[in-house]
Order: structure tokens, then C-alpha cells, then sequence
């Protein structure tokens, strides 16, 4: 999946999504994911769902409820026409805590001391409670059919308005179970139904036995990978013969990269290009390709936050998913090698497809700041088949690979080198 996000509350109103659909489409996305678009509680949050059957008024606005869902359908048929694929998130750990839920059914809800709980994780060493936040007790419940029931009716109501799949927020917190059923029931009435699954904080344990329970995909930490220690590898092996991943350089949960690197574009592509070609799947957030600074808010973001664009980064991006996508060996969790350099600063990496039967190398510079020189007596005794490896490199490319190779890599610039398919 190469997934654009669309986030809606930068985006407004449904009816004026088309220039964003376009433009993902012409950047080589095939698939759109949008953040909640159900109605919020008091607390405003996209991730805080009051009516599971009614649209947030600030993305699909109409004096009824049908004619709002009638504008949804028509931007769904938009997205399909342009050969995009609809993802939106799925919440249903927890849901608003003045949703009228709360009072119609208090046997769904997780009880602390005699009171509804309130979802919370640790940041450090501080408790984070989300107070206007309702949490379902899917483990203990007495009735376990009747809020598999609803949410059942909730992912038909999502479906029915031309969604394609689901991003399961905080999946992990939801029992195996719960998802085996929900995904086998679904794609027995609509086929082809994706589902994935964030499990960002678990253990690779609890990755790998959230992802076993059918999801498609899972979100992989490479967004905090220092390009140095072991720890990313090491996740990647375990899971990666469980479920496929999507990477990303930034997300509504981080800071936009552009203002964490104070404008610093080399790492904004540098970044990009890894989470691309490192798993099978990639996901870039609306306004990267404009290096946008302002971080998206899931209450507070509004459509005149649209920042003037710093800079355009639509060819580079365009670039490194046309790559993507034409070489099945980074459509897939293929087996990832760290390679020997001579330079600590450049990573080197092999991946080789095991379905496609391709290879590729990656050389990139961890230095964002400075040229960096990479050398090699032979590239061809880091792959496995005998060629001919391509540059498919989104910038720079070379039609002729030099024997001993030699090239100073500019900051933060990646090589990316493929051999045919089937070459293995």
C-alpha cells in the first residue's frame, strides 16, 4: 500500500476534497487514508466517537443526515474513479464518553472503583488518561454478542458509504478474537475488505499475535530508526513472516519532520525514500510534500491551517512511488541484510524478494548535513543472481554502474539499485 493521508480536518468539507484526490492520485498513491469521520463528543476529537452513525458536520456537512452521507458517497466514487482505495479508521476500543451508549448499555463499558474507565497510557513516568474517552470492556463484558453486534453494524454503515478498509485504531487493545471474527465476517459479505492494524508500542509479541488474527498490515517504528542500532532489524525479522508493514516519516501522532529538522529538506527526503523502500507498505500524511510545519491537531486543526508551501516535494515523491511500485521486491516484507561499509555514515542494505525474485541494494546517507563518499571494489558480490542491476533512484540516477563503484553521496541522498525480476 502506498497510503496518502488525508487528514479531515485540515481538509474540510468532503465536497471540496477533489484537488486532494488528485493530486494523490498523480503522486502514485493508490490508496487514501482518512482519520475518524464519525461524530465527535464534547471534547471535539476526531478519536472520540459520540454517534457511530452519524458524519462529523466538519467534513461532511448537509441539512440532513442522508444528504451529508450522499456527499461522502460522491467523494468515494471520486476516489474510485481515480483508482483509489478509501481507508478510514475504525475505533472501537473506546468511544465518547457522553456517547448515549454510556447510559443504553453500561454492561459494554470497563468499570474502575464502581466508574467507567477512562482509556490511559504512560508517557515515561506519567499516567495519561484521556478523560473524555469511554473504554469498552470487550475481555469481561456480560454481553460480548451485543457490542459485537454493533460494532459489526458500524463497519456495514462504514462500508455502505464506499469505504474500502479500515486503519483498527489501538488494535492491540482489542482481543484477537474479537478481530479474527470481525474480519472473517466482513470479508465474507464484502470481499477484498482490507484491515490494518496500529500496534505502535507493543512488543513484537503482541504485534505479531495482533496481526495473526487476519489484519493486512501492521505500522512498523522506522519513523525513530537512528539508522545505527539493531532494534528495527531485529523487530522487521520477527515480524515480518506474520503480516506485511507500513512505514512512515511522519504521522498526526508526531511533529511534521519539516519543523523537527527546522527546514532541513534533506532529511525530509532522506526520511521519505527509507520509510518507501525499507517495508511493504508507506504512508505520507497531507503537506509533507509541501513541507508543512504545523503539526495536525485531532480537535484543533482547521482547513485555514493550510500553510503557504515551503517548499515541493511532488517530483521527489512521485519518484521514489513510481520506483516503489514497479519493483515488486518493495511491495513485500522482503529479507533485509545491513551490509559492510567502509563509511559508518552510509547504511548500506540488501532486500531480496522472495516471490518476485528480485534484489535491490540501498545506499544512503545518514548525513543530512554533508557529503558523504561510498565505495565498493564490486556490486556484485553484495547480491546473489548476476544481474544487471538498475538505478531506479528517485534523483540523480545513473544509466551506467562503474566497476569499482565510487560516488559521493550528497546529504542525505539515497541510491537505490535493482536487478530484474525473476533474476534470483
Amino acid at each position: 500500500m502506498i497510503l496518502y493521508n488525508l487528514f479531515p480536518l485540515l481538509a474540510g468539507d468532503v465536497k471540496q476534497w477533489t484537488p486532494h484526490l488528485q493530486r494523490a492520485a498523480d503522486l502514485g498513491f493508490d490508496s487514501v487514508f482518512i482519520n475518524p469521520v464519525q461524530y465527535p463528543g464534547y471534547s471535539g476529537s476526531l478519536y472520540s466517537t459520540k454517534d457511530y452513525f452519524r458524519l462529523n458536520p466538519l467534513i461532511a456537512s448537509g441539512l440532513t443526515r442522508r444528504s451529508a452521507e450522499s456527499s461522502f458517497r460522491r467523494m468515494a466514487k471520486e476516489a474510485e474513479d481515480l483508482g483509489l482505495k478509501l481507508i478510514v479508521d475504525l475505533v472501537i476500543s473506546h468511544c465518547a464518553f457522553d456517547s448515549d451508549l454510556v447510559q443504553q448499555q453500561p454492561r459494554w463499558f470497563l468499570r474502575e472503583h464502581g466508574r467507567i474507565a477512562h482509556p490511559w497510557c504512560m508517557e515515561g513516568s506519567k499516567r495519561v488518561v484521556w478523560r473524555d474517552l469511554a473504554q469498552f470492556d470487550h475481555k469481561h463484558t456480560r454481553d460480548k454478542e451485543g457490542l459485537y453486534a454493533y460494532l459489526f453494524k458500524v463497519v456495514e454503515y462504514l462500508l455502505g458509504l464506499g469505504i474500502n478498509g479500515f486503519r483498527c485504531d489501538a488494535a492491540y487493545q482489542v482481543p484477537a478474537a474479537f478481530w479474527r471474527r470481525l474480519i472473517q465476517e466482513t470479508r465474507a459479505r464484502h470481499p477484498g475488505t482490507l484491515f490494518l492494524a496500529e500496534t505502535l508500542g507493543c512488543s513484537p509479541a503482541e504485534t505479531i499475535h495482533t496481526a495473526q488474527a487476519g489484519f493486512d498490515y501492521i505500522f512498523n517504528s522506522s519513523k525513530w530508526w537512528d539508522f545505527h542500532s539493531p532494534w528495527l532489524i531485529e523487530q522487521y525479522a520477527l515480524t515480518r513472516e506474520s503480516t506485511r508493514s507500513i512505514s512512515f516519516a511522519e504521522s498526526h501522532d508526531t511533529e511534521r519532520l519539516a519543523a523537527e529538522t527546522e527546514g532541513n529538506l534533506d532529511t525530509v527526503r532522506q526520511r521519505y525514500l527509507f520509510s518507501a523502500f525499507f517495508s511493504a507498505g508507506v504512508m505520507m500524511p497531507v503537506g509533507f510534500e509541501y513541507a508543512f510545519r504545523k503539526r495536525l491537531h485531532v480537535v484543533k486543526t482547521r482547513p485555514e491551517d493550510w500553510e503557504a508551501p515551503s517548499a515541493d516535494l511532488t517530483s521527489f515523491i512521485r519518484n521514489v512511488n513510481r520506483a516503489k511500485a514497479q519493483n515488486p521486491v518493495f511491495l513485500e516484507e522482503s529479507p533485509v541484510e545491513l551490509l559492510p561499509c567502509c563509511n559508518p555514515n552510509v547504511l548500506f542494505l540488501w532486500k531480496g524478494s522472495l516471490h518476485a525474485k528480485q534484489e535491490a541494494l540501498l545506499i544512503l546517507n545518514k548525513d543530512t548535513h554533508g557529503r558523504q563518499p561510498f565505495h565498493t571494489d564490486d556490486l556484485y558480490q553484495h547480491i546473489q543472481s548476476e544481474g544487471p542491476l538498475r538505478d531506479v533512484s528517485p534523483e540523480y540516477p545513473l544509466d551506467y554502474l562503474p566497476t569499482p563503484y565510487e560516488y559521493e553521496l550528497r546529504p542525505g541522498q539515497g541510491i537505490v539499485l535493482v536487478t530484474e525480476k525473476g533474476s534470483i
